[in-house]
């Protein structure tokens, strides 16, 4: 790491999401490393996960993305900053939100900014397949390097910890349980939210080879039929993929189906595989956990969710 002064002799670093996945993994990775001073800003200083963190050693700051001013505060004599930004919990309003982090991070004159962005999936299909929640964190990238802000952007793949939330497996009348979205035979690069933070905080420990990169955190890079053959194996139940085509998957009705239909079917007609991503992970952390260890790790939750869609 470059050598840098700072009050205290360690640099400070701000995570916002703090309380949330991205960044409470960034916040306990930069924490475990004993290299920073972390600062975590959140709405709600008195909430379960804020208090958790200031537990492990973290500062907590109050602060709101709608509120720029607040974000400068948050700011006040910090090197670096991990930025998340949130669609789903605020739709159209993610961009305002990054363009005041985006602004406060230039206006603090941080010396590493890492966002935690995504590729532009309509100009990747031609704007055939407009994905807002990966669209909106590509055009905040751009909006970055125009400020010209001393950056670096991760662009995280599908989460394990999807299954838990967004993609059960569901058990049918055959007695196996199935998962499906309009992925195709395309591989599907994931990774879990736990190996984020190990990353990001290596990206911050190596300026010199980081600032001014993307870098993908990819865990796995296989087939879903794969994935679902892993499952089986770990779980002890037969576990399989059906491919949903886009059409019928964009009309299921649930919020952000389309959203999610179109952001498949551009992964699997125009992102084939992420090999170099992957292979560029495990050099950086290592530890990254490939989906059959981290079924093995939460095996037990796993298994009770299976009981629990099955009796839904």
């Amino acid at each position: 790491m470059q050598q840098h002064h700072f009050p205290g002799g360690r640099p400070t670093i701000l995570v916002t999401g703090a309380t949330g996945a991205q960044g409470g993994s960034v916040a306990r990775a930069l924490l475990n490393s004993n290299r920073y001073n972390v600062r975590c800003l959140t709405r709600n200083v008195h909430s379960h996960n804020a208090l958790t963190l200031r537990l492990a050693g973290a500062e907590l700051v109050a602060g709101d993305l709608d509120d720029k001013d607040s974000l400068v505060a948050a700011m006040k004599d910090c090197y670096g900053v991990f930025g998340v930004t949130n669609f789903w919990e605020h739709f159209g309003k993610e961009f305002s939100q990054g363009q005041n982090l985006i602004d406060a991070v230039a206006a603090s004159g941080i010396r590493h900014f890492i966002f935690s962005g995504l590729p532009g999936y309509a100009e990747l299909a031609g704007g055939q397949f407009p994905v807002p929640h990966c669209d909106i964190k590509a055009a905040l990238e751009n909006y970055t390097r125009q400020r010209e802000i001393p950056a670096s952007f991760v662009h995280i793949a599908f989460y394990y910890e999807n299954f838990f939330s967004f993609f059960p497996p569901q058990k049918k009348d055959d007695g196996c349980f199935y998962f499906g979205f309009p992925q195709g035979n395309t591989r599907l690069a994931m990774a879990s939210v736990e190996d984020i933070g190990p990353i990001v905080a290596q990206l911050f420990a190596c300026p010199e080879i980081y600032l001014h990169r993307t870098v993908g955190v990819v865990g796995e890079d296989r087939t879903c039929r794969e994935y679902a053959a892993i499952m089986s194996r770990v779980l002890g139940v037969t576990v399989r993929y059906h491919h949903i085509q886009r059409d019928i998957f964009s009309g299921l009705g649930f919020p952000g189906a389309e959203e999610l239909a179109n952001m498949f079917e551009v992964q699997r007609l125009y992102i084939p595989q992420r090999s170099a991503d992957l292979m560029e992970s495990y050099c950086i952390h290592p530890g990254m956990q490939s989906l059959e260890s981290w079924l093995v790790r939460h095996k037990h939750q796993f298994l009770q969710l299976l009981n629990e869609t099955e009796y839904a």
